[in-house]
């Protein structure tokens, strides 16, 4: 299993044409968070970041603004995969680059979402810079991230929660998410506050449908795909659930989540040398296997 997620960590990295995906260098340049944070430890998980990835879709899907921009002026319907690499590894490059490859990345990415904008079939006006967006959209993929490390991979608790979020706060800002949660009690506001503009649609099951059918995982995983799918809408909050009528149908058994939650913990105990969390450690003169050590 190590030998193939090693393969498929460097396949993904490389596959994105025109970034730079040397995490290892400069030595001794800092990232955004540090080593010993929760968001180092969170992040290094696939599996996790796969179900948590596409949680914090279904819940940007589900705010109508967000859904127009991100459907209708992204590759994701005709690549999924290029984009889905892209996201991943602007979310590696937030977490583990160096800080001065990871703001200039993220101030390129502003300067993209600055000439989107557009209106939705409601007549809802949107910008892909407006600050209430973007906040639900970073604060939904922190979401996402955290809880399916916390289903599937190990249980954090409220202090390590609050953390998490606490240490997403500066880079969120970063993206100009400047109203980004920083604690638990601060994204269930989030959520009661946005909840009337969530809404069902048929986006929402076209994006699903797309990530149940096309490979997207490496082999050790892309057999249970269709279940990792699963797995991220039983994360999703029950009435956001009801909202986009995703009902019985998308439900685990009890056998799938102990058997996912059991890969998940196999999976944060394999140290991957090709990857990111890997190389950021060995920029900082730490052991490629820091990450997986201070676990035991």
């Amino acid at each position: 299993m190590q030998r193939r997620l090693e393969a498929a960590a460097h396949a993904f990295i490389q596959g994105e044409t025109g970034f730079d995906a040397d995490f290892s260098t400069p030595a001794g340049e800092p990232a955004l968070a540090a080593p010993d944070s929760i968001s180092w430890r969170v992040f290094k998980n696939p599996l996790s970041l796969f179900v948590g990835g596409v949680a914090a879709v279904l819940l940007e899907l589900a705010e109508p603004r967000v859904r127009e921009g991100v459907w209708r002026n992204t590759a994701f319907r005709n690549d999924p995969l290029q984009r889905i690499r892209r996201t991943g590894l602007s979310a590696m490059m937030t977490v583990y680059g160096p800080r001065s490859r990871a703001e200039a990345m993220i101030a390129r990415v502003r300067a993209l979402h600055a000439r989107v904008a557009g209106t939705t079939p409601a007549g809802l006006p949107y910008r892909a810079d407006d600050p209430e967006l973007l906040t639900w959209v970073h604060a939904t993929a922190s979401y996402g991230f955290l809880e399916a490390y916390c289903r599937y991979v190990d249980p954090l608790h409220e202090v390590a929660r609050n953390r998490f979020y606490a240490e997403g706060a500066s880079s969120a800002k970063l993206y100009g998410a400047d109203r980004f949660p920083a604690s638990q009690q601060e994204l269930d506001i989030l959520f009661v506050t946005m909840g009337d503009k969530l809404e069902a649609s048929t986006v929402v099951f076209e994006f699903l449908d797309i990530v149940r059918r096309v490979r997207l995982l490496p082999p050790p995983l892309a057999r249970v795909q269709e279940l990792l799918v699963k797995a991220a809408i039983s994360i999703l909050p029950g009435w956001v659930r009801e909202r986009l009528t995703l009902g019985d149908a998308w439900d685990l058994s009890r056998w799938q989540r102990r058997m996912i939650a059991r890969g998940g913990a196999l999976i944060d105990r394999i140290p991957l040398h090709a990857a990111p969390p890997a190389q950021a450690c060995r920029r900082l003169g730490l052991a490629e296997d820091y990450l997986y050590a201070r676990r035991r």
